[in-house]
């Protein structure tokens, strides 16, 4: 049986000041011409439908309308709540839905939700266990010895379906999964939980023949390479830039006889990172080398005052997100300022523009723009 692994859609996500609708409408039709070429009999969608709990309304329909387009495709469609999803909502219409062969399993209810399917070496069990907290399974497992474990959860959570190993078995799970050394690629647009205690041994799930996993935004593997992360389809912050986007096409024939690969997905604008000085970056020379209109942050070099560098830049890259200078007197170490909140409250009126005109221009004032700010303040006082 031949199915499509996706995560971390996101829908609904903006990046800086940008709505990424159209990236997100034209990466979900890309995956909707994979299963029409393909023609996987299951789509496995492993969590972060949407990028907040309270998706927008145009988000909603962007989800309904992908969700549709597979339907329409006669597979078998299963999904489970991420981090950023409202389980509740997820789940809604999930037992009418059921009937168009679409599984919704957005809230935990004691055990992963079973999926039954079969091709010509007999039954593949499917179990969709949503984003699980320690809190939210206590009450289905009061012995639990360390009630914040989120190993310990999962495995008390796992030990509840009674898994038959010996026969066929996928996961679709969405939580953080790695081992000892493993050095997992990690992105700024993840969530993550401090000093990583939501961290679950792969251990744990090995013994499935698949584990199709969300979370992280790298297309990645865990242990043997049958444990893998999707990815996100799209580049959902600068971290990810370096990052080829894709799918993962897998076919499980017989116990133990498992193919993966690995299909690219080319988004409308590309995320990457230019830096140098600004007359360079800005003339036909450079900006001719790629699309002038993919998602950039930009970093200055320029050691000499510049009048309005981000305005510069956009006429050139409309698309241009971040802006950021990295020169001699960019290296005035404000940070821990910016980190202390009661420093910042002491902080006057004039000190506190002082530090925003560092941070947007890469340089300290001159004493005629020092006057021109205390003036205007006087009077605004």
């Amino acid at each position: 049986m031949k199915f499509l692994h996706i995560s971390d859609l996101h829908i609904g996500k903006n990046l800086g000041n940008f709505a990424l609708v159209d990236e997100q409408k034209h990466i979900l039709a890309q995956i909707t011409d994979c299963v029409k070429t393909e023609k996987p009999s299951a789509i496995l969608i492993a969590g972060d439908i949407y990028d907040r709990a309270v998706p927008s309304v145009e988000a909603v329909r962007i989800f309904d309308d992908f969700l549709t387009a597979l339907a329409d495709e006669n597979i078998a469609i299963m999904i489970i709540s991420g981090n950023h999803d409202s389980p509740e909502r997820l789940n809604y219409a999930s037992r009418l839905l059921a009937e168009r062969n679409i599984s919704i399993c957005g809230t935990f209810d004691g055990a992963p939700h079973k999926v039954v399917l079969q091709d010509e070496y007999g039954d593949i069990n499917f179990w969709l266990m949503p984003f699980i907290k320690p809190l939210s399974v206590r009450n289905f497992f009061k012995d639990l010895q360390d009630p914040d474990s989120y190993e310990e959860a999962y495995a008390a959570a796992l030990a509840a379906a009674n898994i038959d190993y010996s026969a066929r078995n996928v996961l679709v799970a969405h939580q953080f999964f790695t081992g000892t050394g493993f050095n997992l690629e990690r992105s700024e647009s993840e969530i993550s939980i401090v000093g990583g205690l939501d961290a679950i041994n792969y251990d744990l799930i090995e013994k499935f023949d698949y584990a199709a996993l969300g979370h992280l935004h790298g297309s990645q593997k865990v242990g043997a390479g049958h444990i893998c992360y999707a990815g996100s389809p799209l580049k959902y912050s600068f971290s990810e830039c370096r990052q080829k986007k894709s799918l993962i096409l897998a076919e499980l024939k017989e116990k133990g006889n498992l193919e993966i690969q690995k299909l690219e997905l080319l988004p409308l604008h590309d995320m990457r990172e230019i830096k140098g000085e600004l007359e360079e970056l800005i003339s036909e020379k450079v900006a001719s080398l790629a699309d002038r209109n993919d998602y950039l942050r930009v970093i200055l070099t320029d050691e000499k005052e510049i009048i309005d560098p981000f305005g510069k830049i956009r006429s050139v890259y409309p698309n241009a997100m971040y802006l950021n200078f990295e020169n001699s007197r960019s290296s005035i170490d404000i940070a821990e300022i910016n980190a202390d909140a009661k420093k910042i409250e002491t902080l006057s009126p004039y000190d506190l523009f002082k530090e925003f005109f560092l941070e947007i221009q890469g340089a300290t004032m001159t004493s005629e723009q020092e006057k021109i700010v205390r003036e205007l303040l006087e009077v605004a006082d």
